[in-house]
Formats: C-alpha cells, sequence, structure tokens
C-alpha cells in the first residue's frame, strides 16, 4: 500500500477478524490504561455533538494518541441515536480514523461500532476482573438488554470461568427476550433470567452491569444489593449523586468523567470536590492502590470511555488485517507528493498487498 493510499474496513471484517480475541482485546486495553497513566498519550475532551430538537440524540468525538506499538494516533466519531431500535437499526454508529503518526496522514478508515463495543466491554470485564477479585461471580446483573451489555457479557465469560448465569432487566421486555435468545444461542450453557425490576437484578447478583440509554439518574437507592458488590457502571448516568457518594469510585480518567452531567459529574456539583473518588483504575492495575476500599463498600466503576481504547483496538485490528491481507484500498485518495519535494516518503509497514479498489 502506497503513501495517499486508504484503506477500508468494512463491519463484517472487523468482526471476523476480533472473533475470539476476548483476552487479547483486554491485553490491549490494559496496555492502553497503563501508557495513559505513565503519560505515553494525548487525550483530549471529547467533543459532543447536540441537536436542539431532539437532545437525546448526539454524536461524539474522541481523539487520541498513544506513544506505545510504535505509535497510534486517530478519531473516533461515534453517534448514539436510541429510536433507531424502533427502525431496527442499532442504537450506535461509529467510524475510526487512524493516522500516520510521522506525517499525519490518514491511512485507514474502519467501521468502529463493533470496535467501540469491544473496548468498553473490555474495560469493563478488566475492572470486574480487579475490583471483583477473590469473589464469586456465579451470576451477574444486567441492567439494559442491549448491544453494549450484550458484548460486556462475552467478556466476561471469558474473565470469570464459572459464570454462567444472568440475570437481565429493561424498560422493554421484549429486549430482555431478544437479549435471553441471543446469549443462549452464542454462549454455551449459559442461562439468562429474566427480571421483573432493577431491585431483583440487585438482589440476584454481586456483579452488576448498567448499560442503558438514561439520561439522567433513576437508582436512587443500592440498600438491596450485598455489601461488597461490584458495579459496572457503563452508562454512567443511571445513580443518583446520592448513591454515587455512598459508594466506592473508580473511573478511567477523572477529568474526563466530571464532565457530561454523568452521575460522577452530578456529585462533583452536589459536593463541590472531586474528593470522593478513590482513584483511576489504572492506579489499581498498576498496583499503586487497592482494589477496594474496604470489604463491605460497593464498589463502582464509571468509565467515560476513553478515545486511547479506540485507537488501540483500531491498530490491533489493522496489524490483523495486514496479516491475513483484510480491506479494501482506494488508491491516491489523498494529493500525490510535491515533485520538489526530496524526501522519501515513510513506507507503511505491514500493509502493501491490500487489493485495489
Amino acid at each position: 500500500m502506497r503513501d495517499g493510499d486508504l484503506l477500508i474496513l468494512k463491519w463484517q471484517e472487523v468482526a471476523a477478524l476480533l472473533e475470539g480475541r476476548e483476552s487479547e482485546i483486554i491485553d490491549a486495553v490494559h496496555e492502553a490504561y497503563d501508557a495513559h497513566a505513565g503519560g505515553d498519550s494525548a487525550l483530549p475532551h471529547s467533543l459532543f455533538l447536540r441537536f436542539p430538537d431532539n437532545l437525546k440524540n448526539r454524536i461524539i468525538a474522541l481523539p487520541a494518541y498513544l506513544k506505545h506499538r510504535g505509535g497510534i494516533a486517530g478519531i473516533k466519531w461515534v453517534s448514539s441515536f436510541p429510536d433507531n431500535l424502533n427502525l431496527g437499526l442499532e442504537r450506535a454508529s461509529a467510524v475510526l480514523v487512524l493516522n500516520s503518526t510521522q506525517t499525519g496522514r490518514p491511512e485507514a478508515l474502519i467501521e468502529a461500532s463493533l470496535i467501540s463495543a469491544k473496548r468498553t466491554a473490555a474495560s469493563a470485564a478488566l475492572a470486574a476482573q480487579y475490583l471483583h477479585e477473590g469473589k464469586p461471580a456465579d451470576c451477574v446483573g444486567i441492567v439494559g438488554a442491549g448491544f453494549i451489555n450484550h458484548e460486556i457479557a462475552r467478556f466476561l465469560l471469558a474473565t470469570f470461568p464459572s459464570l454462567k448465569d444472568f440475570m437481565v432487566y429493561d424498560l422493554d421486555p421484549a429486549r430482555v427476550q431478544q437479549f435471553k435468545l441471543k446469549c443462549e444461542s452464542v454462549f454455551d450453557g449459559v442461562t439468562v433470567r429474566p427480571a421483573p425490576d432493577i431491585n431483583t437484578v440487585l438482589r440476584a447478583a454481586s456483579l452488576i452491569s448498567f448499560a442503558t440509554t438514561a439520561a439522567e439518574p433513576h437508582l436512587h437507592d443500592l440498600s438491596e444489593c450485598a455489601p461488597g458488590s461490584t458495579i459496572l457502571h457503563v452508562s454512567l448516568r443511571d445513580l443518583s449523586p446520592e448513591v454515587i457518594l455512598s459508594c466506592d469510585n473508580i473511573v478511567d480518567d477523572i477529568d474526563h468523567v466530571c464532565r457530561a452531567q454523568t452521575s460522577i459529574h452530578l456529585a462533583e456539583q452536589l459536593t463541590g470536590h472531586r474528593g470522593f473518588i478513590r482513584c483511576a483504575l489504572a492506579e489499581i492495575l498498576r498496583g499503586d492502590a487497592p482494589p477496594r476500599r474496604d470489604r463491605e463498600s460497593i464498589a463502582v466503576f464509571s468509565p467515560f470511555g476513553l478515545g486511547i481504547l479506540d485507537i488501540v483496538l483500531g491498530k490491533l485490528v489493522l496489524d490483523l488485517a495486514g496479516e491475513q491481507g483484510k480491506g479494501a484500498v482506494i488508491s491516491s485518495f489523498l494529493p500525490a507528493p510535491s515533485p520538489q519535494s526530496s524526501e522519501p516518503l515513510p513506507r507503511l509497514a505491514g500493509i502493501q498487498h491490500w487489493p485495489q479498489s
């Protein structure tokens, strides 16, 4: 592949390249968090595009750079339109652009909704592995029967070998049935039990994942949770600020998560400080903080979702595509080099053999 060409990878190709690689994806997410904690990243705040006539819809830009693995730079452009579900479409869609860290020129355009879901799920599973260590995970509670929680279920199954049972609640019972059919057909030996309400989920499981489309807090009491429970607060806006203040709070990045009216942000506004956030997950991964504040507290992991995870997983996809000859190349997508230049352009390592479109 020549400089100026652009590689295109479709959803089906990304899905095939990442199939069965849950452990490898979790390791890549771990590496990205570690690099970020070590200062080997650039991570501007995400930019939210909202629509004045429909505030529940949004499109978010997540630019990021990681120094490791030879340098990775790019941006994810991801939309969330909840009413797509009524049209038979996925709520979220996304593209990821990866750029050369030598010239800045775009090298790949990758369908990224699956990348986004898998990096989110891998982050949640990594947090669960550390925060819930030593506690039983035979049953996991699921609040929100959508695509993200399906991927979280996949990664938790890869992380907790004893896990066989899911208790699931969603506002739409039909979606719970769809979730049940999908999980039980895809994951061997798994049982999915519908729950009539959230409290049933809280009582049934000590490891619970929230991945909903909630725009504001709706859960104001965790008294039904067993002491020492772990909550993966992936959707960020389910828990009231008072609940947040009562818990042991771990985040992915403190500055990022204290934005956009997340439950953490609301708790900061209520108190005027961030002292209720104990640490970032990377501090636990590095051994700089204990996994839990104490045995009895409810640990809540609130990940804002960092662009470094998208680009590190995008780089994994790009490397696998190079090894397997996947994707289509649009030749001469970018302007040709100036004839006055005497400097040779860097070759794009490992991606010289894709077919021309």
